[in-house]
């Protein structure tokens, strides 16, 4: 008889957690929602309870939770309810749990997602910062307590599949040349540089292709979405910056390629839909039903590639900065850009303040090395206060 594999998932009221739990309701017979958690969204994880009868639910918001378990008192249900970030720690580390969706986006979700690599869980990772902001931190840690580690990024799990099995970080022995990381270009791929000033938070978040929150969505209008995925494959595939190219690649067909010293380019190819990659992570090393039509190539009939532009996009160019820096330096570039993101949401800067915000505070700290995680801790909190600080000019 197969065992039921216990899931937790950190953020599943987003579109990832979403995803997941469709997998999940597709085969009953694999895998189980064993915890859901959310920041506050008490009537969308009132209808997942309801659906999915998980063994806990955590809302990070506690007057949310407490909303929410007068609902589930009320209809009877079995889920316990609890708060806070040490409750999110607690459900993504508890020895029932299997496998761990860390889908909650920006730098709340780093301190569940360490707490499952510590136990040793299979991290299913969607949530970039937890790299971004910690990388070598972050990786230590699962090497360490022999946790496992897989991408749900579409990208990186479309390089993971494009690499030899159990390829271990040697380019040279593997005969990896470099990887391709693609990118759709976002809505403004096109647009007149100068009329981007005038860009609305609606207009940003029109993704042509993909179907993501507001934050994860103005990020792909920047490119800074690209940015943080090249600082990503740098950790989980030991790759220097220098090996990790980013193609414009409209069409989102293509999610990723590995070119390798004989000439072969290999690639992973899908309909832009992330229940893909998050089946093949969930299944691995089986291949498991997802959900996703099959790509028509007939009906794709054209691929195109463009070189990324700098001028357009100054968010790629500072990511790649921030990497080629190193230590606290992705961490002050990813804390800078969720104030500016979220600022410009509110509309209270233009689109085009974006990457000026994110530029000033990363020249107004001063380069160090992070050695725990709350070393990145600290210099998320200070870059978030320099960023404000900054955004009060603009007043």
């Amino acid at each position: 008889m197969k065992t039921i594999r216990q899931i937790t998932i950190l953020g599943s009221t987003g579109s990832i957690g979403d995803s997941t739990l469709d997998v999940i309701a597709r085969h009953p017979d694999r895998f189980q929602a064993f915890a859901l958690t959310a920041n506050h969204n008490v009537e969308k994880m009132l209808s997942q309870c309801r659906r999915f009868q998980p063994r806990y639910a955590v809302m990070l918001n506690e007057k949310s939770a407490e909303q929410l378990a007068d609902a589930i008192r009320a209809d009877g249900i079995k889920t316990e309810i609890l708060s806070g970030i040490e409750s999110l720690e607690k459900v993504a580390s508890l020895p029932e749990v299997d496998a761990v969706m860390a889908a909650i986006v920006g730098a709340a979700g780093i301190r569940p997602t360490f707490a499952a690599a510590r136990s040793g869980k299979l991290v299913l990772l969607a949530n970039k910062e937890t790299l971004v902001m910690a990388g070598r931190i972050f990786m230590d840690l699962v090497r360490e307590n022999r946790a496992a580690l897989l991408p749900i990024d579409s990208e990186h799990n479309a390089i993971y599949q494009s690499l030899p099995h159990q390829f271990d970080g040697d380019f040279t022995t593997a005969g990896v040349s470099r990887i391709l990381l693609t990118a759709s270009g976002g809505p403004f791929r096109c647009a007149p540089i100068d009329s981007l000033e005038q860009v609305t938070p609606e207009q940003a978040c029109a993704h042509p292709n993909w179907d993501m929150g507001k934050k994860i969505s103005v990020d792909s209008a920047t490119m800074m979405n690209k940015g943080l995925e090249v600082i990503e494959a740098h950790w989980l595939f030991d790759a220097p910056a220098d090996k990790i190219q980013v193609v414009v690649h409209p069409q989102s067909v293509i999610h990723s390629m590995v070119a390798y010293v004989d000439g072969s380019v290999i690639a992973q190819l899908g309909n832009p839909d992330m229940r893909t990659p998050i089946a093949h992570a969930m299944g691995y090393p089986e291949r498991i039903e997802s959900g996703v039509s099959a790509l028509d190539m007939f009906k794709v009939a054209q691929l195109d590639f463009e070189e990324p532009d700098f001028n357009r996009f100054p968010c790629l160019r500072l990511a790649y900065q921030a990497l080629t820096t190193g230590g606290n330096m992705p961490a002050v570039l990813n804390a800078a850009n969720e104030v500016a993101v979220e600022s410009f949401l509110q509309r209270r800067m233009p689109f085009t303040a974006i990457p000026i915000m994110i530029e000033n505070v990363m020249r107004t700290i001063k380069p160090e090395d992070l050695t725990s995680l709350d070393d990145v801790l600290r210099t998320d909190s200070l870059a978030r206060e320099k960023a404000h600080e900054w955004l009060t000019t603009l007043q």
